[in-house]
């Protein structure tokens, strides 16, 4: 009796487990732009983790903020030990739900609104993100930006750096997510 109602949980674990519709990435790009009167500053993170439920529209993204590369090493160092303080807090995360009813298993090219919570710095702050999503049906690619206010994240600008960095900074974001 027990060897069939393992056998019955494990079918329907595995029915359940291929009812959902799971797209993931270990390799998502995010990069930032801060525009300052004195100086650009541009950062890419080219090992950002998503994964999306189509089933719910449930999507998750998290990232160690020292995966960031800058060109210039020593402003890397800089964000790290400095502003991101990433040993104190080492990763950023959005969890949220694309709230347009999408059918990404039709392929085609969709816009998408995903509302949830960003966390950086340590401070959750709930977001509203627009982009795209470009489903083959097998695969899709995901396509966003949005503004980031530093003191939102309580990310504090020495007064002798303030002209070098703006205190609003672009996020863009490029993942191609894979069917699971």
């Amino acid at each position: 009796m027990k060897k069939i109602a393992i056998a019955i949980y494990l079918l329907l674990f595995a029915f359940i487990a291929n009812g959902q519709s799971l797209f993931s990435t270990k390799s998502g790009m995010i990069s930032f732009h801060s525009d300052a009167p004195l100086e650009d500053i541009e950062a890419v993170n080219n090992k950002v983790a998503a994964i999306l439920n189509t089933d719910n529209e449930e999507l998750a993204v998290q990232m160690k903020i020292i995966d960031f590369e800058f060109s210039n090493k020593l402003m890397q160092e800089h964000f790290n030990e400095n502003y991101l303080e990433s040993e104190k807090y080492p990763t950023a995360t959005f969890k949220g739900k694309i709230i347009e009813k999408l059918d990404l298993q039709k392929a085609g090219t969709y816009p998408a609104t995903a509302k949830g919570t960003l966390t950086v710095h340590g401070v959750s702050k709930e977001v509203t993100i627009q982009g795209t999503i470009k489903s083959t049906g097998q695969e899709l690619e995901a396509e966003f930006d949005f503004p980031i206010k530093l003191e939102n994240h309580e990310i504090e600008i020495p007064s002798i750096v303030f002209q070098k960095i703006a205190e609003e900074v672009e996020v863009k974001g490029k993942f191609t997510l894979v069917k699971k």
